[in-house]
């Protein structure tokens, strides 16, 4: 797996419930994100490509990860460090009028290794994009996090959002790993 790149989605502040001024908190962001940083830190070990993908609300569209506050910024258990691209995106898919496909191609990525938030949102429409682009995708599925959701009139429980996102995932898209079983593959 020399030719990968792992791709953390959306970890900003907004989403973790032990920030204190998150505005969109999901069920355990921090557990994710502390699962992702093993990966990170695997990746860093190994020095291979890693890109931090970022929401920036545009306007008021939604009401979260504004530029310029600290729910915007990427939570510390995944900081960025030096030489580490940083994407910014503006739509739920981060492939969408971003340079994340153009920074894979220049690294001659081939597989794609992928975490983050939402699992039913971003994560899903990245690996959907991604797998569409014809690289290896792999979505680590103890390292998303999501939400409760409510369709006419019936609250699904964030576990089977995230198992439902993973499911139709894994049958056309990516493969799903857990954070255990990546790091071994690494």
């Amino acid at each position: 797996m020399k030719n990968s790149a792992l791709i953390l989605i959306d970890f900003q502040n907004d989403y973790f419930e032990e920030f204190d001024q998150a505005k969109f908190v999901l069920k355990n962001t921090l557990k994710a994100s502390k699962n992702a940083a093993l990966l990170l830190n695997k990746f860093r070990e190994k020095n291979m490509k890693i890109i931090h993908v970022q929401h920036a609300a545009l306007e008021n569209s939604i009401p979260f990860f504004h530029m310029n506050t600290k729910g915007f910024d990427i939570h510390e258990s995944v900081t960025p460090i030096k030489n580490e691209e940083v994407i910014v995106k503006n739509h739920v898919n981060s492939f969408l009028n971003t340079r994340l496909h153009d920074v894979l191609q220049a690294s001659n990525i081939e597989d794609v290794i992928i975490c983050g938030a939402m699992s039913h949102m971003c994560v899903n429409s990245a690996a959907r994009a991604s797998s569409e682009l014809n690289y290896n995708t792999t979505v680590v599925h103890d390292a998303c996090a999501t939400l409760d959701l409510e369709f006419d009139g019936v609250t699904v429980d964030a576990s089977m959002v995230h198992a439902s996102s993973m499911a139709a995932l894994a049958f056309a898209f990516a493969q799903s790993k857990s954070t255990h079983e990546m790091l071994d593959s690494l």
